[in-house]
């Protein structure tokens, strides 16, 4: 019998599976290494089958959670991901995979406060026991902010452009109620003709109003318009604009400080590739460098951004 475990407090049975791969008499342990075979052949479903059956025999153990919520992830199944990473959690609450899971899992349930709390959680314990992820957690940073600066942006736009309406209508309400006011013609020829050309110059001053607004709207940094920071102009630790870029021997940017920290704290090796590192070996980047600093000349909304 396969069962899955939503929490160790509340079992939830599933039909009988066959399995060629795993048996009643195996340890929490066998079926672990057995659940890591099937993973990496991508049998997700049957690695889940082997990580479930270990769970029932030692629910204590936080990887064997872990373990199981990133077959979830794989499978496109949030919700089981996030049951599995809170359980692991609950277990171990410094648990390095729990909260980066967790943080990849939210991200994919759109709450991106939420998942950038976990994700630098994760980081900074990965820099506190000196465990090198390479760039995994932090490319999910900067896909959280990104996702939830562009949801604002979103909102923003909209925002922006609803007010841009509620503007345009009290304009034209503005017009037609001084047209309105306007004293209605006799039937002198005089008077209708005088009439007709209030009547225009209302609805030119309206016109010139509303493209005036229009161009309040759009000045300086076409506030209608998408705001989005590269990704390469990203640093590779941390999720901000870089400062001052240097490239390594393997082809690889970070800003200095990010790196020398980095080689201080955690290793002589580069972050992302692995290869060995020194600070001698630290090349400025001055054409990131430059982009950069254009970049963040030309876009004043990045400080909002960088929060």
């Amino acid at each position: 019998m396969v069962l899955y475990i939503s929490s160790v407090r509340n079992y939830k049975m599933y039909e009988p599976i066959k399995s060629d791969y795993v048996t009643i008499n195996q340890s929490d342990i066998d079926l672990k290494v057995e659940g890591n075979r099937l993973f990496n052949a991508k049998r997700y479903s049957k690695a889940i089958e082997c990580y479930s059956m270990a769970i029932v025999k030692n629910h204590i153990v936080p990887e064997y959670f872990t373990n199981r919520a990133l077959c979830f992830l794989r499978l496109n199944k949030w919700n089981e991901a996030y049951s599995d990473c809170c359980q692991a959690l609950e277990l171990d609450s410094e648990h390095i995979k729990g909260c980066f899971f967790l943080g990849k899992t939210l991200i994919e349930l759109g709450k991106y406060d939420e998942a950038l709390q976990k994700l630098q959680k994760a980081h900074n314990l990965a820099k506190e026991k000196k465990i090198n992820y390479g760039d995994d957690i932090t490319r999910n940073l900067r896909k959280a902010r990104r996702l939830k600066w562009e949801k604002q942006e979103s909102l923003r736009q909209s925002q922006e452009m609803e007010l841009l309406s509620y503007l345009k209508k009290l304009m034209e309400d503005d017009m037609i109620r001084k047209i309105n006011d306007i004293k209605l013609p006799s039937e002198d020829k005089d008077q209708i003709e005088e009439f007709e050309n209030r009547t225009m110059e209302i609805q030119n001053q309206n016109e010139k109003n509303i493209s005036e607004l229009h161009t309040i709207f759009v000045k300086n940094d076409d506030r209608l318009k998408k705001r989005e920071l590269p990704d390469f102009l990203c640093g590779n630790i941390s999720c901000n604009i870089v400062k001052d870029p240097v490239v390594t021997p393997s082809g690889i940017s970070y800003d200095r400080k990010d790196v020398e920290e980095h080689l201080m704290k955690i290793g002589h090796f580069d972050p992302v590739s692995g290869r060995p590192l020194t600070v001698e070996q630290l090349i400025p980047n001055l054409a990131l460098k430059e982009a950069a600093e254009t970049f963040a000349m030309e876009n004043d909304w990045l400080d909002q951004y960088c929060i």
